[in-house]
């Protein structure tokens, strides 16, 4: 079975600064670099990591930056068949800025993602019937993210909505999702709930169920993360690394919450293995490219004492387990 995601595929050029300048103000940085991105892209990645058959629905510009990140995505055995060539844009670019601290701040120029339009995804729907999940995110046009989700109720595939970023979330989107997987701002933008402990995490969590969405996962940063289903909940503590690069965690965790899902792994259980993922990923730079491995991933459990996940089936039925 298939993996679906429907997004983002950007150009990153990151550069590393000791701290970020005043308005006005001219600051040296440290290096720049350039590595494949965008949300749909990464998480597609960080899925196919896994040996999982990866379908990504998307497009780039008819340019260099295009070309490259088709070859990335091919090289990680994405299927990239339902990438379409955009004439109209050039392909989507991030500029990204690291600190000090490895946090990250993101401009994003859409370009060529906001030619993904909802007939792109109504063709890749009727040509194949694999989908079990689907896994999109907010970086594409709002009807095309809408559209992926109703084919996906229709035909009764699990769908994963990670409503990033904050500024292209749509309310309507909750009313098609399985799970829910938003970080602090992203809960404030769409709830003005601030989420800054487990309590404040649970009522986020009844709050989505009351707007439809039963199954949450609400990311909290080094508090780690609180499992939300039909009123149960359980908390995932974060997992201490020292950081590098944060920038594709999020990505990181999402696809390897898919797999999971995919595998019929319980959502607690699921949920701390994409942790764990994450925060492996942290400690690498770039966002696609530092996706650790399975290998990887089965050496830093073994260190932690986790339990590396994706070697047998689980037993998700969609109910709690804690």
């Amino acid at each position: 079975m298939t993996i679906t995601v429907v997004g983002s595929i950007n150009n990153d050029i990151v550069a590393v600064i000791d701290q970020y300048p005043k308005r006005g103000d001219t600051i040296f940085g440290k290096e720049i670099q350039y590595f494949p991105g965008g949300k749909g892209a990464n998480q597609a990645t960080a899925a196919a990591r896994f040996d999982k058959h990866v379908r990504m629905i998307g497009a780039v510009g008819s340019d260099y930056y295009g070309e490259n990140l088709l070859k990335s995505l091919g090289s990680s055995s994405v299927d990239t068949r339902f990438v379409k060539t955009s004439e109209k844009y050039a392909t989507g670019t991030a500029i990204v800025t690291i600190d000090s601290t490895s946090e990250n701040t993101m401009f994003v120029m859409k370009g060529a993602n906001e030619d993904l339009l909802p007939e792109d995804v109504e063709t890749s729907f009727r040509e194949t019937d694999d989908t079990n999940v689907l896994l999109v995110q907010m970086e594409v046009p709002q009807e095309t993210v809408i559209r992926s989700m109703q084919l996906a109720k229709e035909r009764n595939i699990y769908t994963i909505l990670d409503p990033a970023p904050a500024e292209g979330i749509t309310v309507k989107a909750l009313e098609y999702a399985d799970i829910i997987t938003p970080n602090r701002q992203e809960t404030y933008h769409m709830l003005g709930i601030d989420v800054v402990d487990v309590d404040t995490a649970i009522q986020a969590g009844r709050t989505f169920e009351n707007m439809g969405v039963k199954n949450s996962i609400l990311k909290m940063a080094d508090q780690g993360a609180v499992v939300y289903q039909s009123g149960e909940w359980c908390h995932i503590p974060s997992i201490p690394v020292d950081p590098v690069d944060s920038v594709g965690a999020g990505d990181a965790f999402a696809g390897t919450l898919a797999c999971c899902i995919e595998e019929g792994i319980d959502l607690v259980r699921a949920a701390r293995f994409a942790s764990v993922v994450g925060a492996l990923k942290v400690t690498k730079a770039g966002a696609q490219v530092g996706i650790p491995s399975k290998e990887e991933v089965r050496d830093f459990c073994s260190q932690l004492g986790e339990e590396y996940l994706l070697d047998k089936q689980g037993t998700f039925e969609g109910g709690f387990s804690g």
